[in-house]
């Protein structure tokens, strides 16, 4: 069965995290999709406010059960690799601000004698400025979920 692995805080749920989403249920149609969820405790150390760990979780299956007809694995992220470094995957998807993240897991993979996860980037969906989509610029007030730049 295919596994696929993609991860992150996803609030708010914008345009950014669907293009990631996408991709990740275009390569887990058929297998499974594990989103790997940051906790509430990890997310409390950005420098902003983050919804409740359980409220996002909802919205995500929602958005994936809607959109594509899958159910989701949620898993909590307690740190950045989550279960990536025991279990079988065969993607992980990624954003170019988490392409890092994926290197890493492959190398402490390869330390552990554990077979490579391909790496599936995608690009960052942009803003009508032609600046990346973010949860920080959104919750700033500075763009929407979709990327609509938010008038004063």
């Amino acid at each position: 069965m295919i596994r696929v692995a993609v991860g992150g805080t996803f609030d708010p749920l914008h345009d950014g995290h669907k293009a990631l989403l996408s991709r990740a249920c275009e390569l887990g149609r058929d297998g499974q999709v594990v989103v790997g969820l940051t906790s509430n405790d990890l997310a409390g150390k950005r420098l902003r406010e983050v919804a409740d760990y359980e409220v996002r979780a909802r919205e995500l299956i929602r958005h994936i059960s809607d959109r594509f007809g899958l159910l989701p694995v949620i898993t909590v992220l307690h740190d950045p690799y989550g279960t990536t470094l025991e279990e079988h995957f065969d993607y992980i998807v990624v954003s170019p601000e988490t392409h890092h993240i994926a290197v890493k897991i492959n190398k402490l993979r390869a330390e552990r004698g554990i077979s490579q996860i391909e790496i599936v980037p995608v690009s960052y969906v942009l803003a009508e400025d032609g600046m990346p989509i973010s949860s920080t610029r959104i919750k700033n007030g500075e763009i929407d979920a979709h990327g609509r730049l938010i008038k004063d």
